[in-house]
C-alpha cells in the first residue's frame, strides 16, 4: 500500500521510504512487480532514529515513511527494538522531527493476534490518525478503516481487492461479497451492514446438523461467538427452535468481521433456515437486532440499508416493526418492507 501511494504521490513529492524490516532490494523488487516508477522516492534501510532524524533534516523530503516502527531503535535507551520503551520514544521522537520541520510522516505499527497496535497503546494518543488495514488472511479483500482522524471523518472506509499487481479498488464491495451465492438453498441469508458511513450486503451462513460428540459443537467465523451463544440461547427459550443436541457453526463470507447488532437477526434466520432446512428467499434481505425476550429491535440508517439492497436488485426486506416508522417512504418505494415483532414472524416472512 505505501509503495502504491508512492507512485501516486511521487509525481509532484519527494518522499523518503525508511524501512528496518527489509533490504532496498527487496523493496525493489516489489516496486518493480506493482509498477512502482516514481522519480522522487529516495530509500533507506535504516533502524538507528537519530541517524533518520539526521538525514530528514538534511534531505527534507516532503513526505516520511516509516516502516515499521517495531524495529526502530534509540540508541539512548538499553531495551531492544519493539519494547513498549523503544516504540514510545521512538515514536515521540518522530513526531517532535514531524512538527519542527513540517513534515508528514507515515508510521506503520504490526498488529498482534487480537487486531490491536503491537506495543504500548500510547502510540494511538500520539499520532493524529489510525487507520487499521483489515482482513482475513486466506481471502483476497482488504479494508482500510480509520479509528482516530484528528482532522476528518472516522465514518469511512475503503475496500479493495489483493492482488499480484497490488490492492485495486473495490468499486462496488456489495456485488463482490455476494458473488457466488447459492440459490434455493437453506442456511443463507443476507444482511445489510453499515460499515462507517457505507452500507454494505454481507451473505451469512448458518449450518445446524446432528452432534456427533458428547457437548455439541459451536464454532463461528467473522461473528462474535458469545453473540452466537446467545442468540442460540433466544432461539430456544424464546421461540421453540431447539439446538442443544446439534452442531452449530456461522460463516460470514468473504472474510469480514461483522460487529453490529444488526446482523443477529440474519444469524438466527441462517441457523433456523438450516433447522427446517428452508430455504430463505433470494430476494429477501434482513436486518434487526434481537433482545433477551426475543423481540426485535430497531436499528440505525435502515434507509441507506434498505435503497443498498434495492440497488443490488432485492425486492424484499425483513426488518424490526418499531424500525418502520423511522423510514423515509421516498427510498423504500421499490423494495416490500415487512415488519417483523419476533423471530418467529420474521422467519415466517422470509421463507
Amino acid at each position: 500500500m505505501l509503495l502504491q501511494i508512492c507512485e501516486h504521490l511521487g509525481q509532484t513529492l519527494r518522499i523518503l521510504y525508511v524501512s528496518g524490516e527489509e533490504s532496498s532490494r527487496q523493496i525493489k523488487l516489489r516496486a518493480s512487480r506493482l509498477g512502482v516508477q516514481s522519480p522522487h522516492l529516495e530509500i533507506l534501510t535504516e533502524t538507528d532514529v537519530q541517524y533518520i532524524m539526521e538525514e530528514i533534516r538534511s534531505t527534507q523530503p516532503d513526505l516520511v515513511m516509516i516502516d515499521s516502527i517495531q524495529t526502530m531503535n534509540y540508541t539512548e535507551l538499553n531495551s531492544s527494538p519493539g519494547s513498549v520503551t523503544q516504540v514510545r520514544e521512538c515514536t515521540n521522537a518522530m513526531m517532535r522531527c514531524a512538527k519542527s520541520l513540517d513534515i508528514p510522516i507515515i508510521v506503520v505499527g504490526h498488529v498482534n493476534k487480537d487486531g490491536a497496535i503491537a506495543g504500548p497503546k500510547v502510540l494511538e494518543h500520539i499520532v493524529d490518525a489510525v487507520l487499521y488495514f483489515e482482513g482475513d488472511r486466506q481471502m483476497t479483500y482488504r479494508i482500510l478503516r480509520a479509528v482516530k482522524n484528528r482532522y476528518g471523518s472516522t465514518n469511512e472506509i475503503g475496500v479493495f481487492d489483493m492482488g499480484e499487481n497490488g490492492l485495486q479498488q473495490v468499486e462496488n464491495p456489495s456485488q463482490a461479497m455476494l458473488s457466488g451465492r447459492p440459490k434455493d438453498v437453506s442456511g443463507t441469508c443476507v444482511t445489510a451492514v453499515m460499515e462507517g458511513t457505507r452500507p454494505i450486503l454481507a451473505e451469512i451462513q448458518g449450518l445446524a446438523t446432528t452432534s456427533g460428540y458428547g457437548n455439541p459443537r459451536r464454532m463461528a467465523t467473522g461473528f462474535d461467538y458469545n453473540r452466537m451463544a446467545l442468540i442460540l440461547a433466544v432461539l430456544e427459550k424464546r421461540a421453540g427452535y431447539y439446538f442443544s443436541n446439534l452442531d452449530a457453526y456461522v460463516n460470514v463470507v468473504g472474510g469480514l468481521r461483522l460487529d453490529e447488532p444488526s446482523v443477529d437477526l440474519a444469524v438466527a434466520m441462517s441457523l433456523v433456515s438450516s433447522l427446517k432446512d428452508t430455504p430463505i428467499r433470494e430476494d429477501t434481505v434482513v436486518f434487526g437486532e434481537i433482545g433477551l425476550a426475543g423481540e426485535l429491535r430497531s436499528v440505525s440508517h435502515a434507509d441507506l440499508r434498505i435503497a443498498e439492497a434495492a440497488r443490488l436488485g432485492f425486492t424484499r426486506c425483513v426488518l424490526p416493526y418499531h424500525g418502520l416508522k423511522s423510514l423515509s417512504p421516498s427510498r423504500t418505494l421499490q423494495m416490500e418492507i415487512i415488519g417483523a415483532k419476533n423471530i418467529r414472524e420474521a422467519f415466517e416472512a422470509a421463507t
